[in-house]
């Protein structure tokens, strides 16, 4: 009886492994996929690291109102401010105005007192009546000068369009032209603050 010879192992080489279950080899065999390229790559900076929005993101501040705003708040505060004094002033102006007449008519309440005992005493002697009229008419002059409007009724001097008020002409021969000859209505106040100018004769020029 022979001996068949016992199997011998061929040798392999050197670069050659033997193939494993689940091992791909080179020809990379549908079956058996390899590992991902996607999954061994390394992660990015950007999921790796935080972004900046997120570190800085926190509770919000209240912002502060804008100049256009502000503005427009101190226009509306100036206009109530201006229409409060408005109506301040014209309440103070009207008080001052009547406090006013209050007393240039307490002024004058004289003058009337004083023309009622004229009218009293006619009857028995009217030369007192004269005098007495005379004396009413002092008293309301000296009232209009103290208020601001003296008496104004002087002749003899030249005329003057500030203070008089030509209302007619004469031929004076005595008299330099352009003279006041006559007071027919005196005047009240200075020129540039009058009740009304004199109203005068005056004497023309000579031809």
């Amino acid at each position: 009886m022979t001996n068949s010879p016992e199997p011998v192992d061929e040798p392999r080489s050197e670069g050659e492994t033997p193939n494993e279950p689940g091992s791909t080899g080179s020809s990379g065999s549908p079956g058996s996929p390899g590992p991902s390229t996607e999954a061994t790559q390394p992660a990015t900076s950007e999921s790796a690291e935080p972004s900046e929005s997120s570190e800085s993101s926190g509770p919000s501040e209240p912002s502060e109102p804008s100049e256009p705003s502000q503005l427009r708040d101190r226009w509306r505060r100036a206009l109530a401010d201006l229409d409060n004094l408005r109506k301040r002033h014209t309440k103070e102006l009207q008080r001052e105005r009547e406090a006013e007449r209050a007393r240039v008519c307490t002024d004058w309440l004289p003058v009337l007192d004083n023309l009622e005992l004229a009218l009293a005493h006619a009857e028995p002697d009217a030369g007192s009546v004269v005098q007495g009229v005379k004396a009413v008419r002092d008293q309301a002059v000296d009232i209009l000068h103290r208020l601001g409007y003296p008496r104004d009724d002087e002749t003899g001097v030249p005329f003057d369009p500030a203070r008089h008020e030509v209302v007619t002409v004469v031929d004076d021969p005595g008299t330099e032209p352009g003279t006041v000859v006559q007071c027919l209505r005196p005047g009240y106040g200075a020129p540039g603050h009058q009740l009304r100018p004199m109203a005068a004769v005056v004497s023309k020029r000579q031809e």
